[in-house]
């Protein structure tokens, strides 16, 4: 409370099923995107997406099926997800919440705080994305 300046007042005053209904919506949010983040197998699609029949059904193109079964579980695990987390906390959350932070005025405790709140949970959200496989990486 002390390091962003919120009265004890104006906490009270706060809308909680708002705000926590909001948060678990942004969450699934994040948590989906944290699968591009830490999963090195969705950028097959952006390989083969000029391959002929792959804009129509990429589910039954040969080469996409073929490095799928070949590649389709590499750097799948709970500490490869950790890193890619770690990373993306700290080279696009940091600059972000470095940048407002700055500007608004707070200081470094601040920052530290939220940065280190956000990496944590990247790190975590990442690593459970990652290394969390059933049976195809693709599974349609």
């Amino acid at each position: 409370m002390e390091a962003s300046g919120l009265a004890e007042e104006k906490i009270k005053e706060a809308n909680m099923l708002v705000i926590f209904g909001v948060s678990f919506l942004l969450a699934f949010m994040l948590a989906y995107f944290a699968q591009i983040l830490s999963i090195h197998q969705f950028s097959l699609f952006s390989l083969l997406i000029n391959e002929p029949g792959m804009k129509e059904n990429p589910i039954t193109n040969a080469d996409f099926l073929m490095m799928i079964e070949k590649y389709g579980s590499n750097f799948r695990t709970f500490h490869h997800g950790i890193v890619h987390g770690i990373f993306s906390s700290l080279f696009f959350v940091l600059p972000v919440l470095g940048t407002n932070s700055l500007f608004e005025r707070k200081g470094f405790k601040y920052i530290l705080i939220n940065v280190g709140y956000w990496t944590l949970t990247l790190a975590l959200m990442c690593g459970v994305v990652c290394g969390w496989q059933s049976t195809s990486v693709f599974n349609w």
